[in-house]
């Protein structure tokens, strides 16, 4: 599990991101996103059920060498990346303005 300060520099990514770059949102949209090399950084939230749907993310992220964060709430991380329902999942395929962030957040999940 992420510490609490790295869930909150990765919601806040999203956010950042959403404004500025591009995000794909949806578990569907988040694996297509991982399989082709085009996330920067993948955030998963925990309370996902069941837990099956987002089961692969952890595991394909690994194998295509991007970091993943996971956050508690998918209801957090749909406000985040400015939906108005929950989502399990979002990758940052263009970081924008969040590219600073990025970098730490990265450095610090991998480590």
């Amino acid at each position: 599990m992420a510490s609490k300060e790295l869930t909150e520099k990765a919601l806040q990514a999203v956010e950042v991101a959403k404004a500025t770059g591009k995000l794909r949102k949806g578990t569907n949209e988040v694996t297509k996103a991982i399989e082709r090399g085009q996330a920067k950084l993948v955030v998963i939230a925990k309370d996902v059920s069941p837990a099956e749907i987002i089961m692969h993310l952890p595991l394909l992220a690994k194998e295509k060498n991007i970091a993943y964060v996971e956050v508690p709430s998918k209801e957090e991380l749909g406000a985040a990346a400015g939906l108005t329902v929950a989502t399990g999942s979002v990758a940052i395929t263009q970081e924008g303005d969040a590219k600073e962030l990025l970098k730490e957040i990265i450095k610090e999940a991998q480590a």
